[in-house]
């Protein structure tokens, strides 16, 4: 009786063994879900600034900003954003998940006008892209002298 016992423990184990490894494998790897393959890409163009001016103050515009307040509220960790002419806001994400920070990639562009293609989504008026290609339009004047 011992010795069936014993099979029959080995046995459930081997078996739970198999049917959790892939689950455990997906985990171990780091990989969430995908993008939604049927994303839509759009191009936007606005200016790289941080969140908390424009949210704060209906006169920061995507070409009106105080360029050393908007660098210094990102460099105090202030969300990086990009504030189109029409007011949306468009948070940049990574196309993985889990989501890998984006600001390392915006700081060069924080307080200039860009160009933006990528994957965009629309959540209950909140916006964001994947960005794919960024460029500073550098022929759009932006008036960095006025305060937010």
């Amino acid at each position: 009786m011992k010795g069936s016992r014993l099979v029959h423990a080995v046995f459930a184990t081997a078996i739970s063994v198999s049917l959790l490894a892939p689950v455990l494998a997906r985990q171990g790897t780091g990989r969430g879900t995908k993008m939604d393959p049927n994303a839509k890409t759009a191009t936007i163009e606005g200016a790289v600034r941080d969140l908390a001016c424009p949210v704060q103050n209906p006169a920061g515009t995507a070409t009106n900003l105080d360029l050393k307040c908007t660098l210094d509220c990102v460099r105090h960790g202030s969300p990086i954003i990009i504030l189109t002419r029409d007011g949306f806001i468009y948070f940049p994400i990574s196309a993985d998940m889990p989501d890998s920070s984006q600001r390392a990639k915006m700081m060069p562009f924080v307080g200039k006008y860009v160009q933006a293609t990528g994957a965009v989504f629309d959540r209950k008026g909140t916006r964001a892209i994947a960005i794919t290609q960024i460029k500073e339009l550098k022929n759009v004047h932006l008036d960095s002298t006025k305060t937010d």
